[in-house]
């Protein structure tokens, strides 16, 4: 046995170990403070947080909580990454998107590559760039240095031929090409609803195999079933299900199943919630190598990946909060071994980024590899007995449902049946719940707004492709109560008001009229304090105190409210029997719901 020498650091030698029975007791002791009588195991449970696909987190994990053995970075099952460096060097591959050309010229491209971007993502076609301008996009670009990503939507095989043409009018050496076509004709299925013959797709892909060693042909875009309101799961068995029917596609047309998965690079979306972002990219290389590995190629099991920060989790109202999602998104990416990744800018949702946006929107991802080293570490998370149990428990998820898909017949047939909508819906309205209750909160929209921001305006972008799922975001409800504010204001000058009626001292009244003044802000119904009723504009009131004071004045000064012209009287607090009281308001209640019907009473529509 090895004896350290002693050097004075013993730092808690001198402590007995902690048990896990231990750390329980104190948690009892802490939640009968607030009321509740558990023990044990009841206990630590208590303060589990439920998520969705049936995933659950608990507060503490340790080396009891197995998981399966994630590997060495670039190997097999290429948890901890699909290269041996842990990605590429020098941190991730910063990729930003372009649909327009500002002022028809490639400036904006130029000074994204100029200024810390790696690689280009042109949308082209229909929904951006005319195909005919790739020419003029790309001008001054050095296509053997920048990677580029075309997304053409219904017209992928244009655009592929445009930027294979583009290559070989410039001279560009075939192996020094980098990027990927960018067909993914069951991502424009499931947009639009319209089928594409894979056919020219697999003539692609063979061009590429045998011309082109570094461009790959295709995408396997998981965010159609992310923006259309699909779980973390849902994402990831979709994504398997579109990849494992390209592989069925591709050696029919003759290629190997090596080839044909070399032709593949899959974008997921990476959101504010990072550790499930983290877990997520690591169960997609699990789960692919799996899928490699069944088809007889385990060597081609390394999956390419794209992030992409989340269109779902960006708001419209005081829309610089969305800087702060999408650095913890990118962090998460990076964090979770994502080949590139594209930060959206923070006025995406607005329409199109002015070059403000898009500066923020590049330096995210340089300041962490940059500045705070983030790529130095490989597999950063890997070891954590917390990432490690919910990577697991993720790809569990994530495969059982890619099972369902393909007991169903596969992707295209789920599209087409109806059967995906329905699922990604389904999880939707779960989480819309949490959303109208709070319980999954927006800092900007449905807590802490801010009625006096002035919107900020965006030229709009260029229409999407539409007719087929549908694109979800996080403050909808909350939009469309804002919008009928915005609309009252307009009309009549000011907005809808509602009297806080504060009883009792500071002490008593502050916690609940601030809860109450956030909760109306979010709905566009501005909180009134101060001298009486009568003068305030408000034609409904909300009483805000302690549990003791209301059982002493609630009755009273409902009846006084009512007597000044209250049509409504709420109290802030958990519903009991106080009368004059018409509604309660309080933690976990249905804001969109109260704030709806609000609007409604007094007249905004």
């Amino acid at each position: 046995m090895t004896v350290l020498p002693d050097d004075g650091l013993s730092l808690a030698a001198e402590f007995p170990d902690a048990t896990h029975e231990q750390w329980q007791r104190l948690v009892e002791g802490v939640l009968r403070k607030s009321g509740k009588e558990v023990s044990g195991a009841a206990a630590e449970e208590a303060l589990s947080t439920t998520l969705e696909d049936g995933l659950r987190t608990r507060p503490l994990y340790t080396a009891r909580d197995a998981a399966p053995d994630p590997g060495l970075p670039g190997f097999a099952p290429f948890v901890r990454g699909g290269r041996p460096e842990g990605g590429i060097a020098g941190g991730w591959d910063v990729r930003q998107r372009h649909t327009t050309l500002p002022g028809g010229t490639a400036d904006a491209v130029l000074a994204d590559l100029e200024n810390g971007v790696t690689s280009l993502w042109l949308v082209l076609g229909s929904g951006g760039i005319p195909v005919p301008e790739l020419d003029r996009a790309l001008d001054g670009v050095h296509l053997d240095l920048a990677p580029v990503v075309v997304d053409g939507h219904g017209e992928s095989e244009a655009a592929a031929d445009a930027l294979l043409g583009l290559y070989e009018a410039r001279g560009v050496d075939p192996k020094a090409v980098r990027g990927n076509l960018g067909a993914d004709p069951l991502r424009y299925e499931a947009r639009t609803g319209t089928r594409q013959d894979f056919a020219p797709f697999a003539a692609l892909a063979a061009r590429c195999a045998e011309t082109y060693p570094g461009l790959r042909a295709l995408t396997v875009d998981a965010l159609p079933y992310h923006e259309a309101g699909g779980s973390a799961a849902q994402e990831l068995g979709a994504s398997l299900a579109t990849g494992v029917a390209y592989l069925r596609e591709l050696t029919e047309a003759g290629l190997t199943v090596e080839q044909a998965a070399g032709q593949l690079e899959f974008r997921y979306a990476a959101t504010a919630d990072q550790f499930l972002t983290i877990a997520k990219l690591r169960a997609a290389r699990r789960l692919w190598a799996r899928v490699a590995e069944v088809c007889g190629a385990p060597g081609a099991g390394a999956q390419v990946q794209h992030a992409v920060t989340s269109p779902v989790m960006m708001a419209r109202r005081d829309p610089w909060v969305n800087m702060l999602r999408t650095t913890v998104a990118t962090l998460a990416a990076g964090v979770g071994g994502a080949d590139s990744v594209t930060v959206l800018p923070f006025d995406h949702p607005l329409g199109l980024p002015d070059a403000f946006a898009r500066r923020i929107a590049r330096n995210t991802s340089t300041i962490l590899i940059e500045e705070s080293h983030l790529a130095r570490v490989i597999d950063p998370a890997g070891g954590s007995w917390y990432v490690e149990r919910l990577t697991d428990e993720l790809a569990q998820a994530g495969w059982a449902f890619f099972r369902s898909v393909e007991r169903d017949g596969g992707q295209a047939a789920v599209l087409r049946s109806g059967r995906l909508r329905t699922d990604l819906a389904t999880t939707w309205a779960e989480r819309s719940k949490k959303l109208a209750k709070r319980r999954e909160p927006i800092t900007g929209v449905s807590e802490f707004p801010l009625l006096s921001e002035r919107l900020v305006e965006r030229e709009a972008a260029p229409a999407q492709p539409s007719g087929g799922l549908p694109r979800v975001h996080r403050d909808e409800a909350y939009e469309e109560l804002r919008a009928r504010s915005d609309a009252h204001l307009a009309a009549t000058g000011a907005r809808p008001r509602v009297y806080l009626a504060t009883l009792g001292s500071a002490n008593e009244y502050t916690a609940r009229s601030t809860f109450a003044s956030n909760l109306f802000q979010a709905g566009g119904i501005e909180p009134v304090t101060g001298g009486g009723f009568a003068d305030s504009g408000a034609t409904e009131a909300v009483l805000c105190s302690s549990d003791a004071r209301y059982a002493e004045e609630a009755g009273r000064t409902a009846e006084s409210l009512r007597a000044a012209g209250a049509r409504h009287v709420f109290l802030a607090g958990r519903p009991a029997e106080y009368p004059g009281i018409d509604s309660y308001v309080f933690a976990g209640c249905d804001a969109v719901a109260v704030l709806s019907a609000t609007l409604d009473r007094m007249g905004v529509s």
